[in-house]
């Protein structure tokens, strides 16, 4: 892997097992039910001007990390309840690269966003926690993937979301000696 691939995915790109046993899905929610803490632990006492550092050249800043995490986590767990809610529904899929420019994203303080992942995760963990084996496996349909996923395979895509956004921000914090 070079460097650039390295600081694009600093824990691998995302691989969906073939089987995820109980134990793989516990972590995944155990991890989901955790990061807002440690989001919020790593950086809630940094500057503007390093909220607005990119994380890598040619990427997102911080700022941007951490609103595009509200916006992709609320979408996840909205997809979760259309597919406990409905059987096998289509999502709307979104340009999250065009959301990270608005205003919101690009130039809004990130307490707002830190509030949102922290209220979506935790109930988006109290649902997680609640689910059977049956529920679990429900999909929805993903359309510009033609795909469909299970929300077992949606949970663990949206554990490493977690640690893969977290990286990219820990690793700036380290490269800059902050």
């Amino acid at each position: 892997m070079n460097n650039l691939d390295q600081k694009k995915f600093p824990i691998g790109q995302f691989l969906q097992p073939e089987n995820i046993s109980r134990e793989e899905l516990t972590v995944a929610i155990d991890t989901i039910s955790d990061f807002p803490k440690r989001l919020k632990k790593l950086i809630e006492n940094w500057s503007d001007e390093q909220l607005d550092t990119p994380y890598r050249e040619g990427g997102w800043t911080v700022r941007q990390l951490v609103n595009h995490l509200a916006d992709s986590h609320i979408n996840s767990f909205t997809r979760f309840k259309l597919a406990l809610t409905e059987d096998n529904p289509t999502i709307k899929p979104y340009d999250e690269a065009k959301w990270a420019e608005l205003a919101d994203s690009a130039t809004m303080p990130v307490k707002p966003a830190l509030r949102m992942i922290k209220g979506t995760h935790q109930r988006w963990s109290v649902l997680l926690k609640s689910l059977t084996e049956e529920q679990f496996n429900r999909t929805f349909h993903h359309p510009e993937q033609n795909i469909n996923y299970t929300l077992k395979n949606n949970a663990v895509l949206y554990a490493w979301h977690c640690n893969h956004h977290f990286a990219h921000i820990e690793n700036l914090k380290n490269e800059k000696g902050w």
